[in-house]
């Protein structure tokens, strides 16, 4: 009889270690992984020529921007189950086979609607190469140490990424054409059309049950309304219709939960959390990305709007504080292989971006090297903590149950940073709005770009004291904002020392295949 996970490649029995060919495999992973997460910001610098090219209505060019987050993040659960039972590597290659298509459509879209429609398909593509490149990486992966280090690659290039993508699609734009930022997907989807097959083990559940169809649009409804009006209050502030929003999701994720406790095939195994790692990893994990997206939204907007720099250039300095992110997380990893406890390493990386918050805190509006530092520590933190949470929650799930455990996780990642922009930013447009007087025009008391329009309409001093004040209001608002965030990260230190305190990562008992048996 063969076992329903042996594939003609098969992977490192568990607790063995990886070799060349896994650490191989791990490096195709990692290039469409990379460009996943780059295209949630390709399109920062693209879209002026989108909108010059396909002529967009407001609606259309929100869309375009919005549509690929909010449909990687509504199918991230149902595509972990997915894989769980069709496979992760078949999986995998299907979606990559996807996102490259939905690339060259993207590229050559002759109108609004079309490009739409290729980033939903981008968006259904993320969806399934996230938990497969983890599912696939905890299977190839097994040995305790080696898993550490391929987690802490697998968190700074998802990082990464983000800024990246801001940065290439500006190179692209300016060299070549708006469609250049989608093609440059094509060659990294290639490699591992043709690679993954020979590289790649195949990794199933051997007895997944049956396919929960009812949850999937739970799932989405639970998500996608709350992810939504979370996007939107920073911006629009606290209206009705965005409130109503993210109590509809609420509702429906109280259903979905509902209905995978009493289920006999849930999309989401509830067993997951009997595990005391799993549940404390998802809730700190959803910590780290509201401190880190939390802090994204003043940061950028500090480069651009208070320093005056143009989006190109905000964009390369912006690339400066990833540096010693690479770093971070192969020194968490160190660290804990060295016997320190698991829960005061995640509390230190707590800790150290609570200290950017604080720098942030203190800078004025000439601080460049001082926000740039202070993103540095904030980021450097929280990749310490996010591999490290991690690797616990992926260690803690079974294999055949680690897509879905990572779905879990980045599912919680995508709330925690819609949450962060949500909180923080009402926080600082509150204390903008504050520092604005009373005498400003209109535009002027709802952002800091919106005085910074109206100001160059005002003559002479009076336009030139209303841009000072905005900015000067804009800092102090972050300085809220900052405080606001250093507290809570203080508080998630506190909480993972109380909650992982004594955790060990499990090891998995040698499993022997009926393959196995018959090559033995």
């Amino acid at each position: 009889m063969t076992n329903p996970t042996h594939s003609p490649n098969p992977p490192s029995t568990p607790n063995s270690r990886a070799g060349r060919r896994e650490w191989t495999a791990l490096g195709v992973l990692m290039l469409p992984l990379l460009l996943v997460s780059m295209d949630v910001s390709v399109l920062y610098f693209a879209i002026p020529a989108i909108s010059a090219d396909l002529e967009p209505s407001g609606t259309q060019q929100l869309w375009i921007f919005d549509i690929y987050a909010f449909v990687l993040a509504g199918l991230l659960m149902t595509m972990g189950s997915l894989g769980d039972r069709i496979g992760y590597r078949r999986l995998l290659l299907i979606g990559a086979a996807a996102f490259g298509t939905a690339s060259v459509i993207a590229a050559y879209a002759t109108s609004a609607e079309t490009l739409i429609a290729a980033r939903a398909v981008l968006g259904i593509g993320g969806a399934t190469l996230m938990p497969s490149t983890m599912a696939l990486l905890r299977r190839m992966f097994t040995d305790p140490g080696q898993r550490a280090k391929a987690i802490g690659l697998w968190s700074g290039v998802m990082t990464g990424g983000i800024a990246l993508g801001s940065v290439m699609s500006g190179v692209l734009v300016q060299y070549f054409w708006w469609g250049s930022v989608f093609l440059v997907n094509l060659p990294a989807m290639a490699l591992l059309l043709v690679l993954g097959p020979f590289l790649l083990p195949e990794s199933k559940n051997p007895a997944p049950g049956r396919f929960d169809w009812p949850s999937v649009p739970l799932s989405m409804a639970a998500v996608l309304p709350v992810i939504y009006g979370l996007k939107e209050i920073p911006s629009e502030g606290w209206h009705p219709q965005y409130v109503v929003s993210v109590t509809v999701g609420l509702l429906f994720a109280a259903l979905f939960v509902h209905r995978q406790r009493t289920t006999a095939s849930p999309m989401i195994d509830p067993t997951l959390f009997r595990d005391r790692g799993f549940g404390p990893s998802l809730v700190l994990n959803l910590l780290s990305a509201f401190g880190m997206l939390g802090s994204a939204f003043f940061t950028t907007q500090y480069l651009q709007s208070v320093l005056g720099k143009s989006a190109m250039e905000a964009a390369l300095w912006a690339l400066l504080p990833s540096v010693p992110i690479g770093m971070a997380a192969p020194l968490a990893t160190t660290l804990v292989q060295k016997g320190v406890d698991r829960a005061y390493v995640v509390a230190s990386g707590f800790t150290i971006a609570a200290c950017g918050y604080v720098l942030l805190a203190l800078t004025g509006t000439d601080s460049l090297w001082l926000v740039l530092a202070a993103a540095g520590v904030l980021a450097s933190g929280i990749v310490m903590v996010m591999s490290l949470i991690m690797d616990l929650a992926m260690g803690s799930a079974p294999i055949e149950k680690a897509g879905v455990a990572s779905s879990l996780m980045e599912t919680g990642s995508e709330f925690g940073g819609a949450l962060g922009m949500a909180v923080l930013g009402s926080i600082g447009t509150a204390v903008y709005r504050h520092g604005i007087p009373a005498s400003a025009p209109a535009p002027a008391h709802e952002t800091l770009g919106g005085a910074l329009a109206v100001a160059h309409q005002l003559p002479g001093r009076t336009g030139d004291a209303l841009v000072a004040t905005a900015r000067d209001a804009f800092t102090d608002g972050m300085h809220g904002a900052a405080i606001a965030g250093a507290v809570l990260l203080l508080g998630a230190a506190v909480a993972a020392v109380r909650t992982l305190r004594g955790i060990q990562v499990p090891v998995p008992e040698p499993v022997v295949t009926e393959a196995q048996k018959a090559e033995a």
